[in-house]
Parts: C-alpha cells; sequence; structure tokens
C-alpha cells in the first residue's frame, strides 16, 4: 500500500519571518492604491519586489465601488480608505476574477500582488515554491506585543467558468468558482487599509495562501517557511452562498471536515464471464469494495464522528463478456472527528484486506491523507464574533453550521488558535449558486464586508 500523508511539518524547521523588517504607516499612507492603469510604484520595496507581474493591467472601467453596508461605523481611517478606494476593491476582483491560475501556478497572481503591497510601501516575501505571499504590517520590532495572521488562499478551479460575466475567465480550463478572487481581494484590502492606520498594538501577519485546491495543500508550504512564527491567532473567511451579503457565520468548535481521497486498483488474470470460478472476477470484487467498505465503516466507526465514504470514479473493462484484469474506483472519505481521522487508514486497509481475501484478486491501496478538520478555537471565534458586530454591526452576526467540505485552513489550527468563518455573498435576487459550480459568482458588496471583517478581526485580536 503506498500511502501519501499529508501532515504537517513543525512550522519551527521553516525560515522566521521575525527578521523580516516591517513597515508601520503614517496616516495616509497608501489611501490610493496602484491605478488602474500603471504598474505599481516601489516606494520602499522588500527583495521580492522586482518580480513583475505578467498579467495585463487592472484596466477594468469601474468608476464606482459596490455600497458599502456598514459606511460610517469606523474607524475614521478605515471608513476614508474605504471611500476613496471601494472602486478600486470592485476593480482587483474582476481584474483577479478574469485571470486565474491553479494551483501551485499562481507566479502572475503572486507578482501582481506583490506589486500592490510594495506600492504603500509594504514588504512582503514570496514563498520558497514562488507563489504565494507572506507581508506583515505593524511596529517595526523584533518582538511586538503581539502578531495576528490574516489569511487568504489565491488559487483557482480547474473548471470551464460558464457565468457569463463581462469579466469572465480568459483563461481556458481555469475559473475562480470557489470564491478565491473575492479572498485574495479582501485580504490585499484590508492590507492597504491597515497600513494606512495611525497605530497598531501589535504587527498583523498576511498569509496570501497557494494551493489549496489540492493535496497536500498550500498550507504546509507556509507552516515550511515559518509562516506562523511567532504568530499568537489567526483568522480567515470564506464565500458562503447559503448566507446573505452582509452577515458573517461564525461557529466555535469543528467547522469543516477531514478529507482523504482513496484510490484502489485491482488486477486480475481475466478470462471468459462464462468461467468466472477459474480467475478472480475484478468485476465482482469491485462491487465487493464499494458496496461493503462503506457498510462496514459504519459499524466500526462511531456514528457520531459524522464519518463518510462516497465513491466518485469507477472503472473496469469494456467487453460484456470479458472479465477484466484491471480496474479502479477512487472516491473521498470524511469526518468531523479529529482522533477517527487519525485512526482511518490503518481501518480502511484492514477492511479491504478482508473483503477482497476470498476473491482472488491483487490490490494496491493508495489512501492519501488530505486535510484535518477546521476545529475553531472558542475564545478566537468570541473575538470575531465581536469583531464582526463592531464591524457591521449586530444584524451581520450569524452562527453556520458544521460541513462536510475540506479546507486546509485546519492545518493552521494545529499550530496556533484561531477562527475561520462563512462570508454571506448572496443577494435576493436570483438563485443562489454553490461553490465550485461553472456559474458560481456571489453579490460584490460582500467585498467590503470581508475588508471590514478582517480588519477589524485583526484590531480586536490585537487589544484583547
Amino acid at each position: 500500500m503506498t500511502v501519501l500523508d499529508s501532515r504537517g511539518p513543525d512550522p519551527r524547521n521553516g525560515s522566521s519571518l521575525d527578521d523580516q523588517e516591517t513597515v508601520e504607516r503614517p496616516v495616509g499612507a497608501g489611501a490610493v492604491a496602484v491605478e488602474e492603469n500603471e504598474p505599481g510604484v516601489s516606494g520602499s520595496a522588500g527583495p521580492e519586489a522586482d518580480n513583475g507581474s505578467t498579467m495585463s493591467p487592472v484596466a477594468s472601467g469601474v468608476e464606482s465601488g459596490p455600497r458599502d453596508l456598514a459606511a460610517g461605523r469606523g474607524p475614521a481611517w478605515l471608513d476614508a480608505w474605504i471611500e476613496a478606494n471601494a472602486h478600486r476593491v470592485l476593480a482587483w476582483r474582476r481584474h483577479i476574477h478574469a485571470h486565474p491560475e491553479l494551483s501551485r501556478a499562481e507566479y502572475e497572481t503572486t507578482a501582481w500582488l506583490t506589486e500592490q503591497l510594495t506600492s504603500v510601501g509594504l514588504r512582503p516575501r514570496t514563498l520558497p515554491g514562488g507563489t504565494g505571499l507572506l507581508c506583515d504590517i505593524g511596529p517595526e520590532t523584533h518582538q511586538p506585543r503581539r502578531t495576528v495572521a490574516l489569511r487568504a488562499d489565491i488559487d483557482a478551479l480547474p473548471l470551464a467558468e460558464e457565468t457569463g460575466l463581462d469579466f469572465a475567465s480568459t483563461v481556458g480550463g481555469a475559473a475562480h468558482a470557489c470564491g478565491h478572487d473575492a479572498h485574495t481581494t479582501i485580504l490585499l484590502g484590508a492590507a492597504l487599509a491597515l497600513a494606512t492606520a495611525p497605530h497598531l498594538p501589535g504587527r498583523v501577519r498576511l498569509i496570501f495562501q497557494p494551493a489549496e485546491e489540492t493535496m497536500p495543500g498550500g498550507a504546509l508550504d507556509v507552516l515550511a517557511a515559518g509562516g506562523l512564527d511567532g504568530v499568537e491567532r489567526i483568522f480567515g473567511l470564506h464565500c458562503d452562498p447559503r448566507i446573505p451579503v452582509g452577515q458573517v457565520g461564525t461557529r466555535a468548535g469543528p467547522l469543516t471536515s477531514a478529507a482523504d481521497l482513496l484510490e484502489l486498483r485491482l488486477s486480475s488474470s481475466g478470462g471468459h464471464t462464462s468461467r468466472p470460478h477459474l480467475t478472480g472476477d475484478l468485476v465482482h470484487a469491485l462491487g465487493t469494495v464499494i458496496t461493503g467498505l462503506p457498510t462496514l465503516l459504519s459499524r466500526r466507526v462511531d456514528p457520531r464522528s459524522g464519518t463518510v465514504l462516497a465513491w466518485g470514479a469507477v472503472h473496469a473493462g469494456e467487453a460484456p463478456n470479458a472479465i477484466p484484469q484491471h480496474g479502479f474506483v477512487r472516491g473521498t472519505l470524511r469526518t468531523r472527528d479529529r482522533e477517527t481521522w487519525s485512526e482511518l487508514e490503518p481501518l480502511v486497509e484492514e477492511l479491504v484486506q478482508g473483503l477482497l481475501a476470498p476473491l482472488g484478486v491483487g490490490y494496491d491501496l493508495h489512501h492519501r491523507r488530505g486535510v484535518p478538520p477546521v476545529v475553531n478555537d472558542s475564545h478566537s471565534t468570541e473575538l470575531l464574533r465581536a469583531a464582526v458586530g463592531t464591524a457591521l454591526g449586530e444584524q451581520a452576526r450569524t452562527g453556520t453550521p458544521q460541513s462536510s467540505g475540506g479546507e486546509d485552513f485546519g492545518w493552521y489550527l494545529e499550530h496556533v488558535p484561531g477562527s475561520f468563518a462563512r462570508l454571506g455573498v448572496t443577494s435576493d435576487a436570483g438563485e443562489a449558486k454553490d461553490l465550485h459550480q461553472p456559474s458560481f459568482d456571489l453579490d460584490e458588496r460582500a467585498l467590503l464586508v470581508g475588508v471590514r471583517t478582517m480588519v477589524h478581526a485583526a484590531l480586536t485580536a490585537l487589544d484583547d
């Protein structure tokens, strides 16, 4: 059996960000971001700032931004930045949306983000793999009172977009159908807004993470690069089409599920379907596993763990009167419980072996461990809920159920406490499209909601 295990590395083994110079900007600095039709001008560029982007300049013709649903709620410097830059936030999202890049190929997105950050004097550092960024904002000291991190994922999905938008994907077979264009835009907006704060009571670390949509995910790259060194808490948002725009869903405890990939390949000498007793009946063996393994798991695993095995692909043979020699089945194995997740790999191997032992076929089981469940820290979630109330008003706070989806933000929470929230992106007009659908889109008013939420999450945690 081949096991591809993506258990996270010790982040202390990576390079530290404590030696990276940070810049605390005076009031007004960075209030005007990069002009849409010209590259960013680096006033204080870091070592990665000369990586020019080959993405086309932002030239969307956007003259006004989305309506700010929380205008005037402060602080004054944040209100001023949003009023001056709301149209740019909208243009950024549409620009990123039109130029999607798949996991670990986000080179142009990374270079473009570098331009925007260096244009206000920040010093981003590209991750060793060449995609994704880390960047600090705050006091110029090696040991600030505390550091909190804000994270966004920047990769797209291998889908052909079907939205019909004027700014739809210009890249064949790639689309931002999971809202990562919005996540990236929100964190960039929060970064440039925070750069105008007259004072920050600590340091904010920005994590523009690559490769969330693959296994093992880009969170492991961030950890290996020391991205959480010195970080006390971490926060993140994800678009949720089940929640109305203007609301943010929070939940203490488990929010997502662990998600593994299974691939079982079977082999047999094959033969004629009139004589199945003379060979290993491979199709029958596949059927035995397809129906038997989920059933046995339901009897060997505590049902309260929410463990679910679902098959997504199966293939064997072509001719109706020939028992094939080769076949495979692939699926996902999910559980809501962290302890159960750690026990599933040897259990699946035991059960597969028992199911196939009397059937005379060979097998090769690939169990690729994916991501742990996102388990939100209670106190961090309290801070995030308070931040939502301050940023948007009490009516913006809502709960959210645990899902069976996987999210590699869970790796960060294996190392530091934090909280991951659901950002409402659905308007009243029309039926909401789900994530990972080629037709997925969002209400762009959610962009400024997200900027305000992330800024206030950082401020609330730093003042805790």
